[in-house]
C-alpha cells in the first residue's frame, strides 16, 4: 500500500534543482561509431593470435564461395551439411598433396642417407658438374675430396659438427617441433573458423552490409564488393599463374635435358606463388646446365624463362590478380612482396586485397574531386551566361492627367 502511494504521490524536489532537458555531449551516432572502433580494437588486441587462421578461413571462403553455393543448391540449402561437406573436400584437397609430398621427401631423404653411407664407406670423386663450375670448380673439388670424398670423411664431419654444436642442434629440434605443433593448431583453428564461415557466412555478410551502410551510406556498396571479388580473383589468378609457369617451365626443362623435369616443374610452380620464386628456380637450373657444359641449353633456358616471366608479370598478373580494380603492375608487386614479408604465405592474398582497397579509395576520391570540379565549372558558366543576357527594356509609364 505504501509503495503504491509513493508511486502515485508527488515527487520530492531534487537537491540540485528542477529537472531540465539535457543535451548529449557526443551525438549518439558518433558515440556508436567510436564504440564500435574501440570494441574492434579490443577484439584485435585480445584475439590477435587467431587473426591469421581467421584471415586464412576468410580467404578460402571468399575464393570458394561460388562452388559452395552450387553445393548448397544440390543438397537443398542445408548450410550445416554443406559446411561439413566443404570442410571434408578441403581436408581431402590438403591431405592428399601433403601426403604425396611427405612420401616423396621421405624417399629422397632415404636415398641421400644410403648415398652418404656408401660414400663414407668407400669414398667418391667429386661430381663433374661441381668441378665444371666456373672460377670456383677446382677449389670446390679439392674441398670435396678433403671433407666428403675420402672414406670415413662424412662420419668424421658429422661427429665434429654434432659434438661442437650439440646444444644448438637440440634447440633447433625443439624449435622445429614447437613450430610444427603451432602450425597444426593454426590449421585446426582455420578449419573451425572456415566451418562457421560456410555455415553462417550469408547472414553475417548481411549484418556487415547493414552496418556498413549505416557508417558509409554513399560508399559502402562500391567498397564492399571490392574485397570478395579481389580475394577470389587473386586466389584464382595466383593459382592459374603458378600452374601455367610450372607447366611451361617444366616443358622447357624437358627440352633442355634437365634431369627430373616433372619434379622440377612442380617445384617451380610452387615457387611461382612467391614473388621471385620462379626466376630463382630457372636461374639455378640454368647455372646447373652451364656448369655441366650445356652452354646453349643453359642460355636458352634462361632466355626463355626471362621472356615468359616478363610476359606474365606485365600482362597476365595485373589482369588476374587485380580483380575488378585492375591493379597496375607496381601496386600488384608491392602488395605481393609486402604481404609475403609481413604475413608469410597468407600475405600473397591479403596484400593485393589491401592494395585494391587503397587504389579503390584513391579512385573514389579522384572521382569525387572531378565531379566537384565539373559542378563548379558548370555553375560558373551558368553565372557568366545569365549575367551576359540583355535585360528587357523598361516599359514606359503612361501618366494620365488628373481631372481638375
Amino acid at each position: 500500500m505504501s509503495v503504491n502511494n509513493s508511486r502515485k504521490g508527488p515527487k520530492e524536489p531534487r537537491w540540485l534543482g528542477p529537472v531540465v532537458p539535457r543535451v548529449a555531449l557526443i551525438p549518439p551516432i558518433s558515440a556508436a561509431r567510436w564504440l564500435l572502433v574501440l570494441v574492434a580494437a579490443a577484439g584485435i588486441y585480445f584475439f590477435h593470435g587467431f587473426l591469421v587462421p581467421v584471415l586464412a578461413a576468410l580467404v578460402i571462403g571468399f575464393a570458394s564461395w561460388p562452388l559452395y553455393r552450387e553445393l548448397l543448391r544440390r543438397i537443398g540449402g542445408n548450410t550445416t551439411l554443406g559446411a561439413s561437406l566443404a570442410i571434408i573436400f578441403i581436408l581431402t584437397f590438403l591431405i592428399v598433396p601433403i601426403g604425396i609430398a611427405i612420401s616423396y621427401t621421405i624417399d629422397e631423404v632415404r636415398q641421400w642417407i644410403v648415398w652418404a653411407a656408401e660414400v663414407n664407406r668407400f669414398g667418391a670423386p667429386p661430381p663433374a658438374w661441381i668441378t665444371g663450375l666456373p672460377w670456383i670448380g677446382e677449389w670446390v673439388g679439392v674441398q670435396w675430396v678433403e671433407h666428403v670424398g675420402s672414406p670415413g670423411a662424412i662420419g668424421g664431419l658429422i661427429q665434429l659438427i654434432s659434438g661442437a654444436n650439440i646444444g644448438n642442434i637440440y634447440r633447433a629440434i625443439v624449435a622445429a617441433g614447437g613450430g610444427a605443433f603451432h602450425l597444426l593448431l593454426m590449421l585446426l583453428f582455420m578449419l573451425i573458423a572456415l566451418f562457421f564461415v560456410y555455415r553462417d557466412g550469408a547472414s553475417f555478410s548481411q549484418q556487415i552490409d547493414l552496418l556498413g551502410e549505416r557508417i558509409f551510406p554513399t560508399r559502402w556498396e562500391r567498397i564492399s564488393r571490392v574485397v570478395p571479388a579481389t580475394i577470389s580473383s587473386t586466389v584464382t589468378g595466383q593459382t592459374l599463374i603458378a600452374i601455367g609457369e610450372g607447366i611451361v617451365l617444366g616443358i622447357a626443362y624437358y627440352i633442355a635435358g634437365v634431369p627430373s623435369p616433372v619434379t622440377l616443374g612442380v617445384i617451380t610452380g610452387i615457387m611461382a606463388l612467391i614473388p621471385g620464386g620462379a626466376p630463382l628456380s630457372f636461374t639455378l637450373i640454368s647455372f646447373y646446365l652451364v656448369a655441366n657444359g650445356s652452354y646453349v641449353a643453359g642460355a636458352g633456358l634462361f632466355l626463355w624463362g626471362t621472356v615468359e616471366l616478363f610476359i606474365v608479370d606485365k600482362t597476365l598478373r595485373p589482369r588476374l590478380v587485380g580483380g575488378p580494380i585492375k591493379l597496375p603492375f607496381l601496386p600488384t608487386f608491392f602488395g605481393l612482396v609486402g604481404g609475403v614479408s609481413t604475413m608469410g604465405f597468407l600475405g600473397l592474398f591479403i596484400g593485393p586485397v589491401l592494395m585494391a582497397l587503397i587504389v579503390s579509395i584513391w579512385r573514389e576520391w579522384i572521382r569525387e574531386a572531378k565531379m566537384a570540379e565539373s559542378t563548379d565549372v558548370e555553375a560558373a558558366d551558368f553565372t557568366r551566361g545569365s549575367g551576359a543576357q540583355e535585360l528587357p527594356p523598361e516599359v514606359p509609364v503612361v501618366r494620365k492627367a488628373s481631372s481638375p
